[in-house]
């Protein structure tokens, strides 16, 4: 019989092991759990990071006994980040402004804060791939949607000079102009070429050319060639849209990368340490 104490390949937890994971209703398309799973190998912590499949009536039940079973917070996902909302004790600004938590900390008191991080992670993946990129420009962002929600509140902060906003459905545009205020600029959906001409980042954060999703429909003759195009869809990696641009001569910014840096916070939250975003990270989250 084989002596698995000695055994050096076996991963054990004890009873100091951090614990956090992520709610969401299906969850099993989530990324999260091998992302930070591979961060926890590679810095040797004595962590899980569990995917809790949870129903949106449950939710709130859910994520309130957290600090009862000792985790240390976890992320939310779709569908639940709106209704995170009512199940935390308080709200980072951030949170507060894009109207929705992705990710939950337990704090010393056992009471729950709500942050959201999306924006975040856009920032930090366009900075580290565009690192020419500047916030004096325009920023036109396809979409109106909670990604643009979290993308538009990051833009602000960092002190972009003008944003220009358009969607297929006015009314979700004017909801969120409403509620981000700012200098936030209104176009119609038909109007999405021609408002290229100025712009120096463009951003999707529709579902438009994600995979099993209609193609985005956009000319890109207008687009300055120094303009830095940036699709947060990651599956397939490289869109039509990045493609068309990649043989134009502009920077393209990928989707996965948003998703790498938006989860660094949480985990120096829950595990105590700052984790970087390499590539070997990168290819790991890809192959999975």
């Amino acid at each position: 019989m084989t002596d698995l104490s000695t055994h050096t390949g076996i991963s054990t937890h004890t009873g100091k092991t951090l614990v956090a994971g992520v709610f969401g209703w299906p969850v099993n398309h989530s990324r999260s759990p091998r992302l930070h799973g591979y961060w926890l190998a590679k810095y040797g912590i004595d962590g899980a990071y569990l995917p809790f499949s949870t129903r949106p009536e449950n939710l709130v039940e859910a994520i309130r006994a957290l600090p009862k079973l000792g985790f240390k917070g976890g992320n939310v996902t779709l569908p639940h980040k709106e209704r995170a909302l009512d199940a935390v004790d308080a709200l980072s600004d951030v949170a507060r402004r894009i109207g929705a938590v992705n990710t939950l900390i337990v704090q010393e008191d056992g009471s729950i804060l709500g942050h959201n991080t999306d924006g975040y992670g856009f920032l930090e993946h366009l900075k580290a791939s565009a690192p020419r990129w500047r916030a004096e420009g325009t920023a036109v962002v396809l979409g109106a949607g909670g990604a643009a929600r979290g993308i538009i509140v990051a833009l602000q902060d960092a002190g972009v000079a003008r944003i220009v906003l358009t969607n297929r459905t006015a009314a979700r545009a004017e909801n969120l102009a409403r509620d981000l205020g700012g200098s936030i600029e209104l176009v119609g959906w038909e109007t999405r070429a021609e408002i290229l001409k100025d712009a120096g980042l463009l951003i999707n954060t529709t579902q438009l050319g994600q995979a099993g999703q209609p193609a985005l429909d956009i000319d890109l003759k207008h687009l300055p060639r120094e303009a830095v195009v940036d699709d947060i869809v990651y599956v397939p990696l490289e869109t039509n849209l990045l493609a068309q641009a990649r043989m134009r001569g502009n920077p393209v910014v990928d989707g996965i990368g948003m998703l790498l840096h938006q989860a660094r916070p949480g985990f120096k939250a829950w595990f105590g340490h700052e984790p970087d975003v390499d590539a070997g990270l990168r290819a790991f989250v890809l192959a999975g």
